[in-house]
């Protein structure tokens, strides 16, 4: 099994990143405040004014440690990563898949049904976890009303044939599920009404697209390692310069990224305080609190889960390096479809 190796998150202003022999080095105003071994490292993530030498940025290409810079908001700006790893024959029967309008509706169907399967499972696990103590009986039975449609979405899925009926089923189950998130937060200075993405407006849609940027990430480099190429996708379809194949993968990980943001809210990790709103009405984590919330990240993809597929207890943020070998096999012939992670 691949081991779990570290991603530092970068978020000090005018930070300077250098190699000193096997250690990265990070310094502000030419005083050292970090030193790491680069042999831990598995990618950098970058915010806003952080500078890396050309060296440290040619061993990371040589090394298949992923660079990516983020603007301050979070928002992608860039990659850097050294040549394309892999079996050119993998990536070509990827491209030539992408092609086939049938078998690029398998992959996406088994994709989304990994997310709404997992959606569901994040609204059940709170009605076996606190529905004694739903006060308000409409609230209890609009979860319970929500897992049945969702549930339903799910067997309708195996009636779509085409990519635009597979994503109109996908939107119309996540307006049911994002029609009771609100629900499954228990701070009342949090609240939820629409999901909002471009700008987030509040701070559970801030939070939500923080960490979706982070899913995104690791599903890339996930994919890039394993060989497969992160641009070209079955169920978001090309565009230039958008990860599709990656945000493909990220779909059946969303729901595991809403249930620990839950997690943050419900257990006062985070609070509205720990927010900021700027002049084009974006809201976005404080510096401070940023960094707590990216170690409690950190910590979350230490802890493990059973994977039924490989049969093995796995941390969960090998779970996207694991689901990319999967549909590398698939593609290769060595499986007869690809599986998604289904969260029990």
């Amino acid at each position: 099994m691949r081991p779990l190796r570290n991603v530092i998150y970068v978020q000090t202003q005018n930070a300077w990143l250098h190699k000193d022999n096997e250690n990265l080095v990070l310094k502000v105003d030419k005083e050292t405040k970090a030193r790491v071994p680069i042999h831990k490292l598995q990618g950098l993530v970058c915010f806003g004014q952080v500078t890396i030498s050309p060296y440290l940025m040619a061993h990371c290409a040589e090394n298949g440690i992923t660079i990516t810079f983020l603007n301050m908001f979070g928002k992608y700006l860039a990659r850097v990563e050294g040549p394309a790893s892999g079996n050119v024959l993998l990536r070509r029967t990827q491209h030539i898949t992408g092609h086939n309008v049938e078998k690029s509706v398998a992959i996406a169907q088994t994709m989304l049904t990994g997310k709404l399967y997992n959606q569901r499972y994040v609204i059940r696990r709170y009605l076996r976890d606190h529905s004694e103590k739903i006060n308000d009986e409409k609230i209890l039975i609009d979860l319970q009303v929500a897992e049945k449609r969702l549930t339903r979405c799910l067997t309708q899925l195996t009636d779509c044939k085409t990519i635009d009926t597979l994503m109109g089923r996908e939107g119309e189950a996540a307006q049911v599920y994002f029609g009771v998130f609100n629900h499954l937060i228990r701070q009342a200075d949090f609240e939820f009404d629409s999901r909002r993405r471009r700008p987030p407006t509040d701070p559970v849609n801030a939070l939500l697209s923080f960490f979706y940027t982070l899913l995104t990430h690791d599903c890339r480099s996930a994919l890039e390692t394993t060989g497969l190429d992160p641009a070209s996708g079955f169920l978001h379809q090309l565009r230039s310069g958008r990860p599709s194949l990656a945000l493909d993968m990220a779909e059946e990980f969303r729901p595991m990224v809403d249930r620990f943001v839950l997690s943050l809210i419900n257990k006062r990790q985070v609070v509205s305080k720990d927010f900021e709103t700027w002049p084009n009405g974006s809201m976005t984590l404080k510096d401070e609190p940023r960094k707590t919330l990216l170690a409690a990240w950190q910590d979350r993809k230490q802890d493990n889960l059973f994977h039924p597929w490989f049969e093995e207890t796995v941390p969960i943020g090998l779970l996207p390096w694991l689901q990319a070998q999967i549909l590398a096999r698939f593609l290769r012939g060595d499986c007869d479809s690809y599986v998604p992670f289904l969260w029990k």
